[in-house]
């Protein structure tokens, strides 16, 4: 097995590790592409529309989340910048674990529950760490969104 040692000096697979990320990416990627063709060819923008007003949200979100998770998706399952596409649309995800909270935990719940949006905060963030993987189209590294070198500091 060939690891690399990070700064906390745990091992990282890196003959893997760039295609697991690559699994995370392309399975986010597919989940908001998912969720905008929901929101267009089943509940409709109208409905979608309907659904933010009884939450006690403006009508006029609803295009622009549609095109959020879809152009989104696009960018993240093709790898084009996912890493910062995946850290942009965190507040995406977190309107909707708000407005999923009180439901409770389970999705499945009425109005469906907040573990999964909570889960989908987590994978994005997870790309955003980890990077794009293997087969990306145009990637950013972390040390180039933070306009210098990153030296992660021992706690």
């Amino acid at each position: 097995m060939i690891t690399e040692t990070t700064a906390s000096g745990r091992n990282v697979d890196a003959l893997t590790a760039p295609y697991g990320a690559t699994v995370l990416r392309v399975a986010l990627g597919v989940m908001f592409i998912s969720h905008a063709y929901l929101k267009f060819a089943v509940f409709t923008v109208a409905g979608f529309e309907g659904y933010l007003a009884a939450q006690g949200l403006p009508t006029g979100l609803a295009w622009p989340i549609i095109l959020a998770e879809l152009i989104g998706g696009i960018a993240i399952l093709v790898g084009f910048y996912g890493r910062l596409v995946s850290l942009a649309l965190i507040p995406l995800l977190l309107g909707a674990l708000g407005v999923h909270a009180p439901n409770g935990w389970v999705f499945n719940a009425t109005g469906g529950g907040w573990e999964y949006p909570a889960f989908l905060v987590v994978g994005a963030l997870a790309v955003g760490l980890l990077g794009d993987g293997a087969f990306a189209l145009k990637s950013v590294r972390l040390s180039q969104l933070l306009g210098g070198k990153v030296r992660p500091r021992l706690a």
